[in-house]
């Protein structure tokens, strides 16, 4: 069970119903986003590209980020064809960096299945990725609309400045949750908030609107890795698409392990630069660190502050105007958090 905004409730009720009324909502536009998807994935020479993205692209996902994009769109009025590319165009730079990160991470398993680079091979996984980013261009030069493309390429951008950044400070004890906000933003809130940003862009909606827009999709993209990673010391392999500690394993930085390096002593702090500075990890090690962040209750505090990013999202839509589908997205910050029950 779960408590969100004083409202108790089981993660059927607070995660999987508020995605699934979304997509039914969006149902018509979800069809057309994935017509599109099949079709731009395609190509004449290479048949490599579409085996290694369909992999991915039909793994299950739950498309949470087009989706958003056609429900600011939608909710903001827009009755035109580009919301579609839109969030198509999101759906690619998401699996290009899908694509990507589990090459740099060494990854095996990506939505319950074998990861494309396990598969093929990483330079089929990188390649791929590149045809993706190159797609989303095509995709978002056919809208028209340069402020579009801005918010995008700069999306793209800082999302890759995220992952640089990710890997710099990984396996430095340094790192301080400053830094890793800065890494969340980039690597995963940045899409968020350029989904639901250009939503609104594309309907013409009024620059304070768009601006919530903006502001719901970072917070509820934060919200998200801060669950991800929370996931990684108490989720099911079968409930997060990967295997749990594999964070651990591959000696991130992330909030609860933070939280926990700084509250250590001196024992604590020499087996946070044993497993996570030096990568000496042992058979009992992963165990060892669950019962240290036990012990600091750094869990509970990072899903605090998970609950603290689900409810800014929930605050930025209620300058939009009233519409079922802002109702859905301010369940759907519920949903995100509810994972952590």
């Amino acid at each position: 069970m779960s408590s969100v905004n004083g409202v108790t409730m089981s993660l059927d009720d607070a995660a999987t119903k508020p995605h699934d009324r979304l997509a039914d909502h969006l149902a018509d536009d979800m069809e057309k986003v994935n017509l599109l998807i099949r079709a731009r994935m395609a190509s004449q020479h290479a048949p490599r590209i579409p085996e290694v993205t369909a992999h991915l692209v039909e793994a299950g996902g739950k498309r949470l980020r087009p989706m958003l994009t056609l429900a600011a769109a939608r909710m903001c009025g827009y009755g035109g064809p580009y919301h579609v590319h839109l969030a198509a165009t999101v759906e690619f730079i998401h699996t290009a960096t899908l694509l990507h990160d589990d090459v740099v991470d060494e990854s095996t398993q990506r939505r319950g299945r074998p990861t494309a680079n396990l598969l093929w091979d990483n330079k089929s996984s990188v390649l791929v990725g590149d045809y993706l980013f190159a797609r989303s261009f095509q995709l978002m030069t056919e809208t028209g609309s340069m402020r579009v493309m801005g918010i995008l390429s700069n999306a793209s951008a800082v999302i890759a400045e995220g992952e640089v950044l990710q890997l710099t400070a990984a396996q430095d004890l340094a790192t301080d949750e400053g830094i890793y906000l800065q890494v969340i933003r980039g690597k995963t809130a940045a899409l968020f908030s350029a989904a639901t940003e250009v939503g609104g862009v594309i309907a013409g909606a009024p620059e304070d609107q768009v601006q919530a827009l903006h502001a719901y999709g970072d917070a509820l993209g934060i919200a998200f890795q801060i669950v991800d990673d929370l996931l990684d010391y108490g989720g099911l392999s079968e409930v997060i698409g990967k295997n749990v500690g594999d964070d651990f394993r591959e000696r991130k930085l992330t909030l609860p392990v933070i939280k926990a390096v700084a509250l250590a002593d001196a024992t604590e702090r020499a087996f946070w630069e044993r497993v996570i500075e030096k990568g000496d990890q042992r058979e009992g090690d992963l165990q060892q660190a669950l019962a240290l962040m036990q012990k600091h209750g750094t869990l509970q505090a990072t899903r605090a502050e998970a609950l603290d990013w689900a409810a800014r999202a929930r605050a930025a839509l209620e300058v939009l105007p009233p519409h079922p589908l802002r109702g859905m997205l301010a369940d759907l910050a519920d949903y995100v958090v509810a994972r952590v029950a």
